[in-house]
């Protein structure tokens, strides 16, 4: 769970060799109940250049590396991979010591574990980054030979103040205060719950912040920040929607930020029931003014047990989608199941 917080192509939304996907395409799968008028099913639901009423079914639930639930995730549109993060299970530390660590520990010292995954949700490996943060939100940057995840680090109360570029290795066990993982400290001062996302199409950083009650947000250069340069490019002060809601990750793509925010169902008198329909949200952001681009709800998979909004990314390749995950419960761990949205047919 994460904190409350405050001109490209569209050809059609595939993933290649996803059977879920053969069986759905661009129209989508049937995620929703048929109650809706036929002139409600067929009207765009539309946040910044996204459709979100027609959600395709990516992956059914799908275990990560470790038990825990999701936090965030993001793509490698030159490998065809996709990341996910959670925070580290309870249990043995990472090192093969005899000391047992608990949950709590795990989630105070922001200890997070890395799972890659093949379009398909085929896990192709895992890394551990301990003292890193909550994972609400991350980037993937494919350079060249190396695959760089940026992450929030150095935290404080288990979320992140800074963040980071860290490369990926199968397999490792990286700690934030290895001196070999540099820390850009790219948030306003005072700023607390940093988190990052990557736009590769445009070579830039998002940061998300919170500072005091609001939530506001900063683009950067991907270039500028590794040559610690923080001069941002835009800066929303006090991003809307995000008044009293739970804050589950941002992407950036385009024109638009795009925030993802909502609740587990909850019981039948509780903030979020299940007869509600849900309270997850998609909004966007115009970037360059800060205004309102729309805000639609969720329709997908109302079914889902738990069902807790985690993770938002765009992917670029072969055509853009944006893709959103839940957190599922099993009998024995949560599970991630991923849908798209195509972009919306002017």
């Amino acid at each position: 769970m994460a904190h409350p917080g405050s001109g490209p192509s569209r050809r059609t939304l595939l993933f290649a060799g996803t059977a879920a996907l053969a069986a759905g395409g661009l129209g989508g799968l049937a995620l929703w109940g048929d109650d809706r008028t036929e002139d409600a099913k067929n009207a765009p639901a539309v946040a910044g250049g996204f459709d979100i009423a027609r959600p395709t079914r990516l992956w059914r639930p799908t275990a990560l590396n470790d038990t825990t639930g999701p936090q965030s995730l993001a793509f490698d549109d030159v490998r065809q991979d996709v990341y996910a993060v959670q925070l580290v299970q309870g249990g043995l530390t990472l090192d093969g010591e005899e000391e047992p660590v608990d949950a709590d520990r795990r989630k105070r010292d922001g200890d997070l574990c890395v799972t890659r995954f093949s379009r398909s949700g085929e896990r192709l490996g895992r890394m551990y980054l301990r003292g890193f943060g909550h994972g609400v939100s991350m980037g993937v940057e494919p350079r060249g030979g190396t695959v760089w995840l940026w992450v929030e680090s150095r935290p404080k109360s288990g979320y992140g103040r800074a963040v980071a570029r860290v490369r990926f290795a199968d397999g490792a066990v990286l700690d934030g205060d290895d001196p070999a993982v540099r820390h850009h400290p790219i948030a306003p001062k005072g700023a607390t719950r940093v988190h990052p996302a990557v736009d590769m199409a445009g070579e830039r950083l998002l940061v998300s912040y919170r500072k005091g009650t609001a939530h506001g947000y900063t683009v950067h250069r991907l270039r500028d920040v590794v040559a610690d340069d923080y001069t941002p490019a835009h800066r929303i002060a006090r991003a809307p929607y995000l008044e009293g809601e739970t804050f589950q990750g941002c992407a950036l793509h385009g024109d638009h930020v795009y925030q993802l925010t909502g609740n587990p169902y909850s019981k039948a008198g509780g903030r979020n029931p299940r007869d509600s329909g849900g309270n997850t949200f998609v909004s966007a952001v115009d970037v360059r003014t800060g205004a309102p681009a729309g805000r639609q709800r969720v329709n997908a998979d109302p079914g889902l047990p738990y069902r807790e909004p985690e993770g938002i990314a765009v992917r670029l390749t072969p055509g853009p989608a944006l893709c959103m995950g839940f957190s599922v419960k099993t009998t024995d761990r949560r599970e991630l199941a991923l849908y798209g949205f195509a972009p919306h047919a002017r």
